[in-house]
């Protein structure tokens, strides 16, 4: 660990991420590193945590074959656990107090101007709408922009990482079922999202989709059913039986998706990625297995599997969208117990020079 930087807040009179040039680039653009978070708290993981530890110390693994990776760990025993489950792969600690594992939700959202200059939006977190423990989780942008030396930009809106899906050409794909909960920003409108993400994260035109996944604690996050492949492509979760409660939701996406266009009236690729075909059942109900919540990473995409038969199947889907890159399955049986996995416990830090307020 090395010591945190200064990092001045810009004033809210400062000018926004957009007058300066800057956007959320695309989870395939080049990464500088992957930051996460050890799980801890076996109430947490509902007596799983030492099954959770093994498939997240693979989904490590496999990251750092191919970028840096930047480890948050909240006290001696996760840094120990970690460290004794890793061995030798190079990784850098971070002391930092964590509620839970999830970053992307509550770490920051990345920006990068068009000189390559990397800074990053902080935006408040509160736990899906209250539904656990945050107040810690809250501080990790702020960890994150001090160990960079980022000035960055703090919003006073909660918004999750895994809500929101960009293509890196001006278009953003949310859900109402989570962005329009009152738990999170009680009167903010579609319209008010649109101008928002416009202003902070360059997002010209915002998709809707009306839901996601059964009994997701998320109320529906975009990156558990629907993700761009590519500026042109987006592929979205389908069930394969009617009687399952999904059904009918993903038949709505998809045929949603179908309608809309990119910026310049041009309609998507729409390719149809199948759910696990096995329903799962957790502590607290059905799970949300999915295998759209895949990681992008340098030369990489890993895909969390079940031991469910469409397993192979989602890799077959997945497999040409990404030319030159390894699409890799990793298992996360016990790591859906949490209710999430691949691309909610990972938040990319694009390639760049760090921005110094100048």
């Amino acid at each position: 660990m090395r010591a945190v930087n200064a990092a001045p807040h810009l004033p809210p009179t400062a000018p926004s991420p957009r007058e300066r040039g800057f956007t959320m680039p695309p989870e395939w653009a080049e990464h500088a590193a992957t930051w996460m978070s050890w799980p801890q708290g076996d109430d947490l993981w509902f007596g799983h945590l030492a099954g959770v530890r093994d498939e997240f110390a693979e989904l490590v693994r496999t990251i750092a074959r191919f970028e840096p990776v930047h480890l948050l760990v909240r006290d001696d025993e996760s840094e120990a656990d970690a460290r004794g489950r890793l061995g030798n792969v190079d990784v850098t600690f971070h002391r930092v107090p964590l509620d839970d594992v999830w970053i992307r939700d509550n770490g920051p959202i990345f920006v990068r101007d068009g000189r390559g200059r990397v800074s990053l939006v902080n935006w408040r977190f509160n736990a899906w709408g209250g539904k656990f423990h945050w107040q810690n989780d809250d501080q990790v942008p702020e960890y994150v922009a001090q160990f960079l030396g980022l000035p960055h930009w703090d919003r006073p809106e909660i918004l999750e990482g895994g809500g929101l899906e960009v293509n890196g050409a001006g278009v953003g794909l949310t859900t109402r079922s989570c962005f329009l909960t009152p738990t999170r920003n009680p009167g903010l409108t579609e319209e008010g999202y649109a101008a928002l993400l416009r202003e902070t994260l360059g997002i010209q035109k915002l998709l809707w989709l009306n839901g996601g996944l059964e009994n997701d604690h998320t109320d529906g996050h975009i990156d558990t059913i629907t993700r761009f492949t590519d500026e042109r492509t987006i592929v979205t979760s389908v069930a394969g039986d009617e009687g399952d409660a999904n059904f009918p939701t993903m038949q709505k996406n998809l045929a949603d998706l179908r309608g809309m266009t990119d910026l310049n009236g041009e309609p998507f690729r729409i390719v149809e990625l199948p759910l696990p075909v096995n329903r799962l059942e957790g502590a607290e109900g059905r799970l949300p297995p999915t295998y759209a919540n895949f990681y992008i990473g340098n030369g990489f995409v890993v895909v969390p599997q079940y031991g469910d038969p469409n397993d192979a199947r989602a890799l077959e889907v997945l497999r040409p969208l990404f030319p030159g890159r390894e699409v890799i399955g990793l298992m996360s049986r016990k790591i859906i117990e949490g209710g999430g996995s691949f691309h909610c416990m990972t938040q990319q830090q694009p390639a760049g020079t760090l921005w110094t307020g100048e």
